[in-house]
């Protein structure tokens, strides 16, 4: 049931004893979760409005309050950026609806962000490392899922299952992400304090520099590449390789060098996941724009490994036509006229035929080029 933002201030007067609305708006949320306003009441201050559209999403609000209760004041004096405080809420049946203190700031879209220039790239590089340092003890104490490396792939690996089972992924994209799943080196890192549901709309900026992180409904301890992987979309991808760098400067642990590879894993596997889930809520319009988007990615990576075939063919033409020039005398027929052994010393190289062991062995080798062309064509996950 969708609630019109009119809706929504009739809630947040129930759920915050004194507060009278005077203006009202939309606001940018998970449009499948949450119907979202920004109220400005009687005195001129505002509020936000965070309403679930179902019980799971209720309860990832629940698990926002009790995350927020764990930022101790220490914790948030020590944050480079602000987080919100919950003013109250109000339940209608099984959904609870949040009202939230307003923070100073506004969203943009990603591609105005990465357009905010390198210092703010830097900036918001360092607010997510500052997330990553958070202390583990944030996670246990409100008692949310920790993953080790090992554990999330598998995870991983489980969801690339179910995602299958639907019968919906294109077989590319199926055959790369496994492929990228079963890359042992590509998943060992440090797991970190993961904020898990960082985009453009839970990122607020205040002149000029990041003033704010909203939308703590997914904190958990796994992988930071997660947090990384909405500045993928970018159109500029100079703006996730900025970011990364003031990341990695300020991380107390040393870097991670697969860290963007995974990101881009993350950011193509959020397609699948977006399938799964507009497939459990029964909404046709998520399934269509899901299949849309897998359906250009899988298109996109086609024509991008084609482009590299082309380019890698022509590099190998060119490199033998230079070895024809350099070795013309190697390649030049033998002159027939000529008494002297093709085998002697005159310079000329002997060539003789090839073995029947040899001959086996080519046949097995080109047999097992042909088996692996169809996974090995596809490259694991290249950073942007």
């Amino acid at each position: 049931m969708k609630r019109s933002p009119m809706e929504l201030a009739a809630l947040a007067s129930a759920a915050v004893p004194g507060l009278t609305p005077t203006g009202v708006s939309g606001a940018p949320d998970d449009v499948a979760d949450f119907d979202s306003a920004l109220l400005i009441d009687d005195a001129g201050r505002q509020w936000r409005v965070r309403s679930p559209k179902h019980a799971e999403a209720s309860m990832r609000l629940e698990t926002e309050l009790q995350v927020l209760r764990m930022f101790a004041p220490g914790i948030r004096a020590e944050l480079p950026f602000l987080i919100p405080h919950i003013a109250g809420t109000v339940r209608q049946g099984e959904l609870c609806t949040f009202v939230y203190s307003h923070l100073e700031g506004s969203t943009r879209s990603l591609d105005a962000l990465a357009g905010s220039g390198t210092e703010f790239a830097h900036e918001l590089g360092r607010v997510l490392a500052a997330i990553h340092e958070l202390p583990p003890a944030l996670v246990h104490n409100a008692d949310l899922p920790s993953y080790e490396a090992n554990e999330f792939r598998q995870r991983r690996l489980n969801e690339l299952d179910q995602a299958a089972t639907t019968g919906r992924i294109p077989a590319d994209l199926l055959r790369r992400w496994e492929h990228a799943l079963e890359d042992v080196s590509l998943w060992r890192f440090s797991p970190t304090v993961v904020h898990g549901d960082l985009h453009e709309d839970n990122v607020l900026v205040s002149a000029g520099r990041v003033g704010a992180i909203t939308g703590w409904t997914d904190l958990r301890i796994g992988d930071p590449a997660d947090d990384f992987a909405w500045l993928i979309a970018a159109s500029d991808p100079r703006f996730a390789d900025e970011v990364h760098q003031a990341y990695t400067a300020a991380r107390s642990d040393a870097a991670d060098p697969h860290l963007m590879r995974r990101a881009a894993l993350a950011a193509e596997f959020a397609l699948a996941q977006w399938m799964v889930r507009g497939l459990a809520l029964k909404d046709p319009d998520m399934i269509a724009e899901a299949h849309d988007m897998m359906s250009t990615l899988a298109s996109d990576l086609r024509d991008e490994e084609n482009a590299r075939a082309e380019e890698e063919e022509r590099d190998e033409t060119d490199s033998l036509a230079d070895n024809n020039d350099d070795n013309d005398t190697l390649h030049r027929p033998w002159d027939s006229g000529d008494d002297e052994d093709p085998g002697s010393e005159s310079g000329r190289v002997s060539v003789s035929p090839l073995s029947a062991s040899d001959s086996d062995d080519s046949d097995i080798s080109a047999e097992q080029d042909h088996d692996n062309m169809e996974t090995s064509s596809l490259p694991v996950i290249r950073s942007s």
